[in-house]
């Protein structure tokens, strides 16, 4: 697996993870960071909690590796609606947005599916007035639940999110307001920042992702400091990819395999926070529902993302080809 990963030492504290099995091979899916790790363990299969350090110290194994017939995890996008305008965005605004009973209906397949892990992305699905009822769906067939978020709402929301999800990820493009808000929008990294801190004063696993780009890379070990000062558990570096409204940066902003792999190398750790690399390798095939309830699938090479069917019931998810990585 390609994915760089560094954990340090912290104190033992249990969050919920999804367990699952194919033959012999037992792995458990961890909802903050993306990532999926093999276990000798015989633990019960499904939503289990388990020791967040201990998880962190097995071996990661890529869900492509895995002998499933639909993915370990997906990025389900409910809406299309969002208060900022990210230029390096992957959602396609073009597509039509469901209404609430076809979201229910959607989070009813998904559960049903055999998914362990729920990503629910936008747009910005912090807008939703029935995200709960969409968590709740999912978590009660058995899935792990993660919200992705621009955090500009998160801050009102926190206390309800912590009873409704397994964690959140906020995306930050840089460690102070000036670099971040350049990319999306003024007074949004004071609204993250703050969404932040509440989440984390609630007890919600959080992390901070950020796209890795030529204009992001050199904030890359403030963006860990950051999440150490922030008490959040770890950072995810987003290798660019060139998808949705970000096919227009691509040219000047993507960094090679190499240039993005010694970014996240270089980086001086601090105790208690994970640092991940998701690369382009990881990305592929990875599979996403949009707003339309259909169900999409990045390429092999995550340079393009392709629309297969309408997600109408569990069999739509099926593989046909390698499992990628959120």
């Amino acid at each position: 697996m390609t994915t760089l990963q560094h954990t340090t030492a912290a104190a033992t504290t249990h969050r919920v993870f999804a367990t699952g099995a194919c033959g012999h091979t037992r792995y458990v899916h961890d909802p903050l960071t993306g990532l999926t790790h093999r276990t000798e363990d015989l633990i019960a299969l499904g939503r289990a909690h388990l020791p967040s350090d201990s998880v962190a110290s097995l071996p990661t194994i890529h869900p492509g590796e895995l002998d499933r017939d639909v993915p370990v995890s997906v990025c389900w996008s409910p809406l299309v609606r969002c208060n900022l305008a990210c230029p390096h965005c992957l959602d396609d605004k073009t597509v039509r947005e469901l209404v609430r009973a076809d979201r229910l209906r959607i989070a009813a397949v998904l559960g049903e599916s055999g998914v362990l892990a729920v990503d629910l992305s936008g747009g910005e699905p912090l807008l939703l007035r029935d995200l709960g009822d969409l968590a709740a769906t999912l978590t009660s067939a058995g899935c792990v639940v993660s919200v992705t978020t621009n955090g500009w709402h998160l801050q009102r929301r926190a206390e309800a999110l912590a009873g409704q999800v397994d964690a959140v990820r906020v995306s930050l493009d840089g460690s102070e307001a000036d670099s971040h808000d350049r990319w999306r929008g003024a007074g949004s990294f004071h609204r993250a920042v703050a969404g932040v801190r509440a989440a984390v004063a609630h007890g919600i696993p959080t992390q901070l992702q950020i796209v890795l780009m030529a204009s992001t890379r050199g904030s890359a070990q403030r963006m860990v400091d950051l999440a150490a000062d922030l008490g959040a558990q770890g950072v995810t570096f987003l290798q660019m990819l060139a998808i949705g409204e970000g096919t227009t940066l691509a040219g000047a902003e993507q960094l090679t395999d190499e240039e993005a792999a010694a970014t996240v190398t270089d980086l001086d750790i601090p105790d208690a926070v994970t640092v991940r690399l998701r690369t382009r390798d990881d990305a592929g095939g990875f599979t996403v529902v949009r707003a339309d309830g259909r169900v999409w699938r990045n390429d092999p090479t995550a340079n393009h993302i392709t629309t297969l069917r309408a997600l109408t019931n569990p069999s739509d998810l099926a593989l046909t080809g390698r499992d990628g990585s959120a």
